[in-house]
C-alpha cells in the first residue's frame, strides 16, 4: 500500500525539482527525503527517480504516480471534509498565508471571524504569493491570498483542473502615495528592479515618457510607505500597500488610462472548501474585500 505521507513528498519533489530543495522546503534533511522516496519506490515496485552523482529527476512512472498523487490527497481531503461538513458550527485549526500588505489589510476580518467561532484557530503566515499557491496545492495550508499582475492566474487555476477555486479579491490598482506635507521636488522611492511592482511602475512611467531618478530601492512595500510618511520621498505603489490606513501619508489616484493593477484572489483546495472552518475564513476575506474603498468580488462565495 503506497503511504500518503510519502507521496505528498513525491508531489513536493515534482513540484521542486530537486531533493535538497524538497528537504529544505518541509523542513526535513536531504538524506531523510531521499530515504522516504526510496520506501515509496518499493511500495510502488518501479523506479520513480533517476538518481546521478549530480541530481535526481522524476522517470516517467515517478510523473505518473505524482499526477495520480495530487489526485489521491484531494480525494481524501475529500472525505474528510464530508465528515467535517455535517459539523453544524465551525472548528479546528485552519491555516491561510498571505504576501505582507495583503496579511496587513485582510487580518482584522480574519480576527473578526474569529471571535464569532471561538472554535475556530487560525495561523495566518505572511509568504510571497507564488509560494502561497503552491503550499496550497500540496496541501501546507488551507487558503492562500496570492496577487497576480498578468491577469491569468484565474484560467491557469481552471486549466490545472478541479483541485484548486480562486475567488476574487480586489483588483488593487497603482496609486501615487506621497506625505501630508508634500513637497514638488521630493525625490522618488522604489522597490527593487525586477520586483512585479517595480515592472508595473516602470511601464506605466514608460507610457507617459517619465523616467524620475531613484534615490533609493528599498525591498517591502510598508517600509517604501513608511519613508514616504518620514518625508524621505514619493513612490508609486499598490493601493493594498496603503490599507493599513498610515495617516502620514496622502493617496493620488492615477488618471484613467494609466490605472495598471494586479487582481488579488483567496486560493483553496476545492475539497477542503466544503469544511466550515476553511468556507468561514473564504468568507470573511470576501466580505472584508467588498468593505475596502471601491471593491467587490467578483465569484460566488462557497457553498
Amino acid at each position: 500500500m503506497l503511504d500518503l505521507h510519502r507521496l505528498r513528498l513525491l508531489t513536493e519533489f515534482a513540484a521542486r525539482g530537486s531533493i535538497a530543495k524538497t528537504a529544505a522546503v518541509l523542513g526535513y534533511t536531504p538524506s531523510a527525503v531521499s530515504q522516504q522516496l526510496a520506501a515509496l519506490e518499493r511500495e510502488a515496485g518501479t523506479a520513480l527517480l533517476d538518481r546521478t552523482a549530480r541530481r535526481a529527476e522524476l522517470t516517467d512512472a515517478g510523473r505518473r504516480l505524482a499526477g495520480h498523487a495530487e489526485r489521491i490527497l484531494a480525494m481524501v481531503e475529500e472525505a474528510e471534509t464530508d465528515l467535517s461538513a455535517r459539523a453544524t458550527e465551525p472548528a479546528g485549526r485552519v491555516v491561510a498565508t498571505a504576501f505582507p500588505s495583503a496579511a496587513v489589510a485582510f487580518a482584522p476580518a480574519l480576527a473578526r471571524s474569529l471571535r464569532t467561532h471561538p472554535r475556530l484557530t487560525l495561523v495566518l503566515r505572511q509568504t510571497p504569493a507564488r509560494e502561497g499557491l503552491r503550499q496550497v496545492r500540496s496541501g501546507e495550508v488551507d487558503v492562500a491570498i496570492v496577487d497576480d499582475w498578468a491577469g491569468r492566474l484565474a484560467d491557469e487555476i481552471e486549466m490545472g483542473g478541479s483541485i484548486l477555486s480562486c475567488y476574487h479579491l480586489i483588483r488593487d490598482r497603482l496609486v501615487l502615495v506621497v506625505p501630508r506635507t508634500h513637497r514638488a521636488a521630493d525625490p522618488w522611492l522604489a522597490a527593487p528592479a525586477g520586483e512585479p511592482s517595480r515592472q508595473a511602475v516602470d511601464r506605466l512611467l514608460a507610457a507617459v515618457g517619465v523616467t524620475p531618478p531613484v534615490l533609493s530601492e528599498f525591498e517591502g512595500m510598508s517600509t517604501i510607505v513608511s519613508l514616504v510618511a518620514r518625508g524621505l520621498g514619493i513612490a508609486i505603489l499598490p493601493r493594498l500597500a496603503v490599507a493599513a490606513g498610515e495617516r502620514r501619508v496622502a493617496v493620488r489616484y492615477l488618471p484613467h488610462g494609466l490605472d495598471l493593477a494586479r487582481d488579488v484572489h483567496a486560493v483553496a483546495r476545492t475539497a477542503s472548501v466544503r469544511r466550515p472552518s476553511v468556507a468561514v475564513i473564504v468568507t470573511a476575506l470576501r466580505a472584508a474585500a467588498k468593505a475596502l474603498p471601491g471593491q467587490g468580488a467578483r465569484t460566488p462565495a462557497p457553498a
